[in-house]
C-alpha cells in the first residue's frame, strides 16, 4: 500500500478516551503547541546567572524600573520580602516596631539560648530577629556571634523565646548581656489549613504544660504576596494584612519596606488604578486602621495621588463601596478602561467617573468566581481566570472557556491549597498557564496551559509558584520551591529551618538549569477505516524540524480499546537528526505513538508522520 500521512489535531484532549481522541494527542509533558504543531518547551537557567536560594515559598514575583531606568525584581515568600537590583539580592522584609533590649540565658555546652524581652517580643516560631550592639559575652558566647540574624525556634511566653547560637555556651547564666533586637514581620505559612485542629501551628510550638499562644495568631491561608508599582515605588501587599511601600529613593537597598501610614491595615488585595492613580483596596476595613472592621466585600480607595490618605472628605477623592455578590473579594485586574474585581462568585467592574463619586461600580457576571489571588490575568483587555470548577473569559461578556483537559485538572485539584494557584502570562508564545497543586499535594506540582490565539490546551509537571511575563527583562521570570531544601541563603541565618525558593529565567535554552528535560508527546489511537481490520505497520518516516539530539518513538498496540497496551519487539525506535525511515513490523487494530526526548540539549518540533500500513489478520 502507499504511504499514509498522519495528521494530528493540535492540543491535548483528555476529555475523550484514548481511542475517542483519534487524530489528536492525549498526553504530554514539556511540550507546547505553536502554529498548530507540537514542539519541546524552552528550558530555564538561574536568573542573572546567580544560584540564589531565598528563604520560604515565593508567592509572587514582580519586575519594574526606577525613574532612572534601573530594573528591579521583587520576590515575596511566605517568610521574607526580597529585592534584586544592581546584580545582587537584598532582604527588604518589613520590621515590626519594637522597643527595649534583650538579655540572654545559656546552658553550658548547649547552643540553645533563651532570649528575654521584657517589653514583649510579639514573635512566633519561625520569625526572624537580628541583634546589634551585643555586649557582655553571655555564657561565654562572643558578642560577634550574637550580632547576626536568627530564626526563633520556640516561644516560651510573651517575653521569652529561644534561638540557636553558632557557638555553644561555656557556662550557665541567667539574663546576662544585652542586645538591640529588630524583629521582622511575623512569617506566614507555606500551606493552608481547612480548619483549626490538631497539628495547626506545627510541632514544638510551646513546651508541655505551658499555655499555647492565642489561636487567633494563626492564619488559615498560606502567606500570599501581591505587588504593584506606584511610579518607581514598590507596593507590596500581604493577603489579609497591611500594605507596604519600598522606594529606591527613600529606602534604598539596605533598608526594609515600610507600612503605608494611613492605609487600611487588613486587605485582601490592592492595586494602583490608572491613569487616575488611586490606591485601591479590595476586601478591606470599613474603619481605617481597625482590623476588626474588616469586610471582605468592601472596596476602599485613597485620595488621588495620595496613597496614604483614605479619609473621605468634600475636598478629596477618597471613598468606598460595598459589593453584594459573593462572600469575599479575591483579586482585581487592571483591564480596558476599568478595574475588574473578582469575588468567589461574581465579576464586578470599577470605572473611574470623576467627582463627586470618583468610581462607578457594576456587576458584570455571576456564578463565575475566581479560585485565588493570582488565578487571573488580563490579555490585551480580555480577562481569563480559573474558578474552582471551570475556566472563564471576559471579553465584554463572561463565558466559560471550553477546555479539552477539564476533568483532568479539576478532578485532581487540592482546593484547600487553592490560594496558591498562580496564573502566568507568556506573551512570547500567546499562553496563559495556571500552576496548581494536585489533590494529594500541598504544594504546586502541575500546570495547565491555554494558547489564547490558537485555542489549544496542554498540561505538564513543571512546578512554578510565581511567574512574571517578559517586559522589563527579555524573558519571563519564575520561581520554584523545595520545602526540604537547606541550601545556603543570602546571608547566614542561624537556626534556619528548611524551605527554599529559586528564581529562574524561563524560555532560556533547552535544559532545566543544566539538567536534561524529559519531554514527551503521546497521540490517541488510530486504525484502518473504522477499526474492523487488523493492520500491519511495516515502517514509518519521521518528520521533525530543528531536531537537535536524539529522540525515541514508542508504538503502543491494542486489539480492542479496553485491551492492555503492548509494544513491538524492536520498540523503542531511536530517531537521530539523520534518520530517514524506521522499520517496525508491528501488528494491531489500533496504534498510538509516543515521542520522547531526555538528553541534554535536545530540541525538536514535530510535523507529520507517514506510515506504511496494510490490512492483516490475527495470528
Amino acid at each position: 500500500m502507499p504511504l499514509v500521512r498522519l495528521f494530528f489535531k493540535p492540543g491535548i484532549d483528555k476529555q475523550n478516551t484514548e481511542y475517542g481522541a483519534e487524530g489528536g494527542y492525549v498526553d504530554s509533558d514539556y511540550v507546547r503547541f505553536r502554529y498548530g504543531l507540537p514542539e519541546k518547551m524552552g528550558g530555564w537557567t538561574n536568573f542573572a546567572a546567580l544560584d540564589t536560594h531565598l528563604v520560604g515559598m515565593a508567592t509572587d514575583v514582580f519586575t519594574w524600573t526606577s525613574l532612572s531606568g534601573v530594573p528591579h525584581v521583587a520576590v515575596g515568600t511566605n517568610r521574607k520580602l526580597y529585592l534584586f537590583t544592581g546584580g545582587a539580592w537584598y532582604d527588604i522584609t518589613p520590621i515590626r516596631p519594637q522597643f527595649g533590649n534583650v538579655t540572654f540565658s545559656t546552658t553550658a555546652g548547649s547552643t540553645t539560648v533563651t532570649v528575654t524581652h521584657n517589653g514583649g517580643h510579639g514573635g512566633e516560631p519561625g520569625d526572624f530577629v537580628t541583634y546589634t550592639g551585643a555586649s557582655g559575652n553571655p555564657g561565654g558566647i562572643p558578642n560577634a556571634d550574637l550580632n547576626n540574624q536568627f530564626e526563633i525556634q520556640t516561644v516560651i511566653d510573651g517575653s521569652s523565646y529561644t534561638i540557636l547560637s553558632p557557638t555553644a555556651a561555656s557556662s550557665t547564666v541567667t539574663e546576662q548581656g544585652s542586645a538591640t533586637p529588630k524583629y521582622q514581620i511575623n512569617v506566614g505559612s507555606d500551606v493552608a489549613y481547612f480548619d483549626f485542629g490538631w497539628g495547626v501551628g506545627g510541632w514544638g510550638l510551646a513546651t508541655f504544660g505551658t499555655p499555647r499562644p492565642a489561636i487567633g495568631s494563626f492564619d488559615l491561608s498560606a502567606r500570599i504576596w501581591q505587588f504593584d508599582a506606584y511610579g518607581e515605588n514598590l507596593i507590596a501587599q500581604i493577603n489579609g494584612g497591611p500594605i507596604y511601600e519600598w522606594s529606591p529613593t527613600n529606602q534604598g537597598v539596605t533598608n526594609p519596606a515600610v507600612e503605608i501610614a494611613g492605609a487600611p491595615t487588613k486587605n485582601n488585595f490592592s492595586l494602583i488604578s490608572t491613569p487616575d492613580r488611586h490606591l485601591v483596596c479590595l476586601g478591606t476595613e470599613t474603619i481605617i486602621g481597625d482590623p476588626t472592621s474588616f469586610d471582605p466585600m468592601f472596596v476602599r480607595f485613597s485620595n488621588q495621588e495620595d496613597i496614604g490618605n483614605f479619609v473621605e472628605s468634600a475636598t478629596n477623592t477618597a471613598g468606598g463601596q460595598r459589593l453584594s455578590d459573593g462572600n469575599k473579594i479575591l483579586t482585581g485586574l487592571r483591564s480596558r478602561g476599568q478595574i475588574l474585581i473578582l469575588t468567589d462568585n461574581a465579576l464586578h467592574g470599577m470605572q473611574y467617573v470623576g467627582p463627586p463619586f470618583t468610581f462607578g461600580f457594576q456587576q458584570l457576571g455571576a456564578n463565575c468566581g475566581v479560585i485565588g489571588t493570582h488565578a487571573a490575568v488580563d490579555v490585551n483587555g480580555i480577562a481569563i481566570w480559573m474558578g474552582p470548577e471551570d475556566f472563564f473569559i471576559f471579553d465584554g461578556t463572561v463565558k466559560k472557556l471550553p477546555c479539552t483537559v477539564q476533568d483532568f485538572v479539576f478532578k485532581d485539584l487540592n482546593l484547600v491549597q487553592a490560594s496558591k494557584v498562580f496564573a502566568g502570562l507568556n506573551s512570547l508564545f500567546n499562553e496563559v498557564t495556571w500552576w496548581y497543586p494536585t489533590a494529594t499535594s500541598e504544594y504546586i506540582n502541575r500546570f495547565v496551559t491555554y494558547n489564547y490565539v490558537e485555542n489549544t490546551w496542554h498540561v505538564g509537571s513543571m512546578a512554578r509558584t510565581a511567574w512574571t511575563d517578559a517586559g522589563v527583562y527579555n524573558r519571563p521570570l519564575a520561581t520554584d520551591y523545595d520545602q526540604n531544601s537547606t541550601a545556603p541563603t543570602l546571608a547566614p541565618i542561624y537556626g534556619l529551618t528548611p524551605g527554599r525558593a529559586s528564581v529562574y529565567t524561563q524560555e532560556d535554552g533547552t535544559n532545566a538549569n543544566g539538567q536534561p528535560i524529559e519531554a514527551y508527546l503521546k497521540s490517541g489511537y488510530f486504525d484502518i477505516g473504522d477499526g474492523e481490520q487488523v493492520m500491519l505497520m511495516k515502517r514509518f518516516i519521521p518528520d521533525f524540524k530543528r531536531q537537535v539530539g536524539n529522540l525515541t518513538v514508542n508504538l503502543y498496540l491494542r486489539y480492542y480499546p479496553q485491551s492492555a497496551e503492548t509494544v513491538g519487539s524492536l520498540d523503542p525506535y531511536p530517531i537521530t537528526p539523520t534518520t530517514q525511515k524506521v522499520d517496525t513490523r508491528v501488528r494491531g487494530r489500533q496504534v498510538s505513538m509516543k515521542i520522547t526526548s531526555d538528553e541534554l540539549g535536545t530540541d525538536w518540533r514535530f510535523g507529520t508522520m507517514r506510515i506504511d500500513i496494510q490490512p492483516d489478520g490475527l495470528r
